[in-house]
């Protein structure tokens, strides 16, 4: 990699997801956090881009991991989403019949 190449916007984007993982998984605080976003919006260079994650650990590939986990959280709420329309139905179902 060049450090001295421009950097683009989907740089930027790329950096800012890596420091939201980073984030979340408590390695940075949420001040450090904007602090970094800040900065990577002002970065010129890929140069300038890598040293705001230098210190950060690599992440996993979360093409793979990443979407298999965002993928079953939507599944599970839909069941959620289901059971509890089911149950509505079913409770709807037996006061009209009581009464």
């Amino acid at each position: 990699m060049d450090v001295e190449l421009r950097a683009s916007d989907d740089d930027r984007n790329r950096v800012v997801a890596e420091l939201h993982r980073h984030t979340t998984a408590g390695r940075l605080t949420l001040d450090e956090f904007s602090d970094r976003v800040g900065a990577v919006w002002t970065a010129r260079t890929l140069g300038d881009l890598a040293a705001l994650t230098r210190d950060l650990p690599a992440l996993p590939d979360d093409a793979a991991t990443g979407a298999a986990a965002v993928g079953h959280g939507r599944r599970e709420l839909l069941v959620l989403f289901a059971v509890a329309a089911l149950t509505l139905l079913l409770l709807g179902g037996f006061l009209a019949v009581t009464r």
